[in-house]
């Protein structure tokens, strides 16, 4: 088997050589391929194609680095952890059957099931997984996983896939069994152990990851596992006094000395009620309970590293500073509503939503307009000085505040455009498609019908028409 990325539920691509496009405006687009017209530079980035004025490009740099970005509401990127050794005999023979011209042949897969050979059968359908998972269709993934898993319910490297895929479903308190099964067989394999530790850590048993994760770096010392589990002490140290009550949904974590009982019981009630509203305005329940940590203003910081001017946080769990707060204010109402709505966005989507379509939803839902910008950005789109979408794609953590001002706002009037201009429900059907392994811009045209770069002037339009220039 060759050599594999694990699919994690935080999965974020590598960093790749990349031609980067130096903006006048001191923005940076990092883009696979640029070509130079007359009056115009055009860049792929995937399968898209986009093009910016050449007047505003200062210059352009080849082979540099692309930056790799966690999606709002996720955590860090994805390790980079080569699975233990296959166990598949018959790999290459089955893959050239079972993936044609890049599809999987579902015939042939077909065939190779009622083979009386529960090897063969199982190496079919965990290549057609493979091949799912690496074109981001991780529901369809799952499927074949669990195909192959009934031929061979003991094999390592099976479970171990199909408990990343199980997390990428936002299904990690349902991975967790098969992720231990997974160690128990292979005890002595550092991915199996460190595959464990990352289910462990994603269904909030924090102390239990940091068991494993230390366990797999004496078995093989990982540079990603390390900064994992470095993330994970730093958490269990700042809550180390930690109390801990559970809801029909949430587990909240808390200081008992800085946090009353009425408060608690008030927030988790206002949670609840939030909850219920978003089942609603989504048409969507997440699967597991969803961890939420109050913090004092130092401890958040100490825990999560976040930028000075993040307010909240949701890495897979919402971690929200309280200090000085005794009562569930309509400000923190209003965060709770916004970090939770990135709990249902990154499940429903399979953690593949874009930032600005996350932030978008998440900053509708906790009431907020795009009115408040409205002149701002008119001014900005009519004057081509906006930060591109396919830059929005990433995560913000890296902006300095003034950017991420103009990127929440620029995410906000894009959703709220789709909203206004073709209902909530196209919403959803291209979080739908996102967890189908659509691009961001293949599920906008198989949805709203439109591209990047006609999102753009239809915006630049319809800012226009309601605030001016």
């Amino acid at each position: 088997m060759r050599a594999l990325v694990l699919i994690l539920v935080l999965l974020a691509a590598l960093p790749a050589p990349a031609d980067v496009i130096h903006l006048k405006n001191g923005r940076t687009i990092w883009a696979d391929q640029v070509r130079e017209n007359k009056d115009r530079v055009e860049y792929d980035l995937g399968e898209d194609t986009y093009a910016i004025p050449k007047s505003s490009v200062e210059r352009i740099d080849a082979d540099g680095a692309a930056p790799v970005h966690a999606a709002s509401g996720t955590s860090a990127n994805a390790p980079d952890i080569t699975p233990p050794a296959p166990s598949f005999n018959h790999e290459a023979d089955v893959a050239e059957k079972v993936i044609r011209d890049g599809k999987v042949d579902t015939d042939a897969l077909a065939s190779l099931a009622q083979t009386a050979n529960p090897e063969l059968a199982a190496t079919a359908y965990f290549l057609a997984g493979k091949h799912e998972s690496d074109h981001g269709n991780f529901l369809q993934a799952k499927r074949y996983y669990e195909s192959a898993l009934r031929f061979q319910p003991d094999n390592s490297t099976l479970l171990i896939y199909y408990a990343a895929c199980l997390m990428r479903t936002g299904h990690a308190a349902e991975a967790l069994p098969y992720a231990q099964h997974a160690a128990r067989i292979a005890p002595d394999s550092p991915d199996a152990i460190a595959m464990l530790g990352f289910v462990q850590f994603a269904s909030d048993h924090t102390p239990d990851a940091i068991r494993s994760w230390k366990k797999s770096l004496t078995l093989r010392p990982d540079a990603t596992v390390s900064q994992y589990l470095a993330r994970a002490e730093r958490e269990s140290s700042a809550e180390s006094d930690f109390s801990q009550r559970e809801s029909s949904h949430f587990n909240l974590h808390f200081e008992g000395k800085d946090t009353s009982e009425t408060f608690r019981r008030d927030l988790l009630a206002t949670l609840d009620s939030e909850y219920d509203d978003l089942v609603r305005d989504l048409g969507y329940s997440p699967h597991n309970n969803i961890a939420v940590t109050l913090y004092t203003q130092q401890a958040f910081f100490d825990a999560t590293r976040a930028p000075s001017w993040s307010g909240a946080i949701n890495d897979g769990k919402l971690r929200i500073p309280i200090s000085g707060i005794t009562s569930v204010t309509p400000e923190l109402a209003r965060v709770l509503k916004h970090e939770l709505t990135h709990s249902f966005v990154s499940q429903m989507s399979s953690n593949r939503c874009p930032t600005w379509l996350n932030e978008g939803i998440a900053q509708i839902e906790e009431g907020k307009s795009a009115a408040s910008y409205g002149h701002q950005l008119a001014q900005l789109f009519a004057a081509g000085n906006e930060i591109p979408f396919n830059v929005l794609e990433g995560s913000f953590m890296s902006f300095s505040a003034p950017e991420a001002t103009a990127a929440y706002a620029e995410s906000l009037a894009a959703t709220e455009y789709i909203r206004d201009a073709y209902g909530m429900s196209e919403i959803t059907r291209i979080l739908e498609r996102l967890s189908e392994g659509s691009s961001t811009e293949a599920a906008l045209r198989a949805t709203i019908h439109s591209d990047y770069h006609q999102l753009r002037d239809e915006m630049t339009r319809s800012l226009k028409e309601r605030y001016g220039e």
